[in-house]
């Protein structure tokens, strides 16, 4: 029997306390992360600072260095102490990294209380360390996806104190990232036979529920009616008529004062590549395709907990792509919602099939902004790694902000182009535009040229590519390989970008 009810997502108690950790207070404490300045003189005046510089110097270690010194104080708790130094030019990537690894190893001798504090900086500079390390200690605490039999040796953390200079407001909207990507990564991590598109809808309705989020599911008799060939292709190769595109909508209290924004994620819950099928390599990790669904439904998770002032639509295309006997295949020409007939080139190219259908359906609210998130292409990947993501947009005047939303969030992106000469490639003898490429170069290009055709013209528009959606042993703050990328980013760029 599988568990179809949304994923845990219990939060520790968070205290603060405004001012820098002193000595009793660090006595009370058995796990203290301590972020100072990377200078000599940074251990003056920090409880038990003699003995901490003795180790330092006995060790060779040196403040400023991108791994944390960790020692035991020799006092009553044996206080497990993470320390670092932080430079003037410390980048929020390099902050939320070190941050993960001193973090990491206080969650060694398994804490159920940590402190985090941080001495001798700016209020700025505090407020954003601090942030890093409760982001850190909040991503290391969510729950992920288990299955082995026997006792879970896991300790959930019940309190994480503060102590330094961090306004509330900042304290609040960390939290509620730090929620979301926790969802966003519990969902990326669940196996395919447990989150299939019907299960996944199931999740998100009860997720909805609690949340009192009006939800709407377009099943494929609904898709049918609205003449959505491009979805319908992806979804007919499956057993279970299970498909379809499912709608949550956060309003908030009082009056509606603005046109909503909308958020579209690629729910693919397992990719076999289609006719096209993938190789063992290549096919395995695939349960994870459904990753822009999941950071997407992870922003609205963050928006509404911090109950922002504007509505929120969030279009989660949910299908998986399989082989059979009625599988879509290449040389086929369907028809998309908005009228535009496609040539399949590659079955493998699915991802921007539902995008498709969804962006069309999401643009016809007329929002202010639509923004997608998908683990689209190889060539995203082939270009930047794993540790950062690919963004398109046609809006060509905010693409330093997309470049500064990425590294204040430390979810780093790079900007593709959108060059009009680039749509000759997709030419098509036979429809209005071709899926795709055989070659497949520069394909995240042409993808977002693609999706760009199903987003109104008057409407803002960016593309995620989620080429970091997971990388080897964790990004930023994220200690898992899968990272959730996405809700931090979503959250700076709204700041930024958002039309008032």
């Amino acid at each position: 029997m599988v568990d179809d009810s949304f994923p845990p997502l219990r939060t520790p108690r968070v205290r603060h306390t405004a001012h820098p950790i002193g000595e009793r207070e660090l006595e009370t404490h058995t796990a203290v992360a301590l972020a100072l300045p990377a200078d000599a003189c940074a251990l003056a005046g920090v409880p038990h600072g003699r003995v901490i510089a003795a180790r330092i110097r006995r060790a060779g270690y040196t403040l400023g260095d991108a791994k944390p010194f960790v020692l035991d104080l020799p006092n009553e708790r044996g206080t497990r102490l993470a320390i670092a130094g932080l430079r003037e030019t410390t980048s929020a990537f390099e902050r939320r990294t070190l941050a993960r690894r001193m973090i990491a190893a206080l969650l060694e001798q398994r804490s159920e209380n940590i402190a985090l504090a941080v001495s001798g900086h700016s209020e700025e500079a505090t407020a954003a360390m601090l942030e890093a390390l409760l982001a850190a200690a909040l991503a290391a605490d969510g729950a992920m996806p288990s299955f082995k039999n026997g006792n879970d040796e896991r300790r959930a953390l019940a309190e994480v104190h503060i102590f330094g200079a961090f306004p509330a407001a900042r304290r609040a909207r960390t939290v509620a990232a730090a929620r979301g990507n926790n969802l966003a990564r519990y969902l990326t991590a669940l196996p395919p036979n447990m989150l299939t598109p019907g299960a996944y809808r199931r999740r998100a309705e009860a997720l909805a529920r609690a949340r009192r989020w009006r939800s709407e599911f377009l099943d494929l008799e609904a898709l049918e009616r609205l003449r959505a060939g491009a979805f319908l292709a992806v979804a007919r190769g499956s057993p279970e008529p299970d498909a379809g595109i499912l709608r949550l909508s956060y309003r908030p209290r009082g009056p509606r004062a603005a046109a909503p924004i909308a958020l579209v994620g690629k729910g693919i819950c397992f990719d076999t590549g289609g006719v096209n099928l993938k190789s063992a390599k290549h096919m395995h990790g695939m349960h994870g395709d459904m990753a822009g669904s999941a950071a997407a439904l992870g922003t609205l998770l963050a928006l509404a907990e911090l109950e922002v002032d504007f509505p929120v639509d969030c279009w989660l295309a949910l299908a998986q792509n399989h082989i059979g006997p009625k599988a879509y295949r290449p040389n086929e020409v369907v028809t998309a919602a908005n009228g535009t007939t496609i040539e399949i080139v590659h079955t493998d190219a699915e991802g921007r099939m539902i995008l498709a259908d969804t962006l069309h359906l999401a643009g016809r609210g007329k929002p202010r902004l639509i923004v997608d998130f998908a683990t689209l292409t190889g060539a995203c990947i082939g270009a930047l790694g794993t540790r950062m993501s690919g963004v398109l947009t046609n809006r060509s005047g905010w693409i330093a902000p997309l470049i500064e939303a990425g590294e204040a969030s430390g979810e780093r992106v790079w900007p593709f182009p959108l060059p009009e000469d680039y749509g000759e490639l997709l030419k098509s003898d036979v429809a209005d535009i071709k899926q795709c490429t055989i070659e497949s170069d520069a394909d995240q290009i042409l993808a977002g040229l693609f999706l760009k055709r199903f987003v109104p013209q008057d409407t803002a528009w960016v593309h995620v590519d989620l080429a970091a959606a997971n990388n080897k042993g964790g990004l930023a703050d994220v200690p898992t390989d899968v990272t959730g990328f996405g809700v931090r980013f979503a959250l700076e760029l709204l700041d930024r970008c958002l039309p008032r």
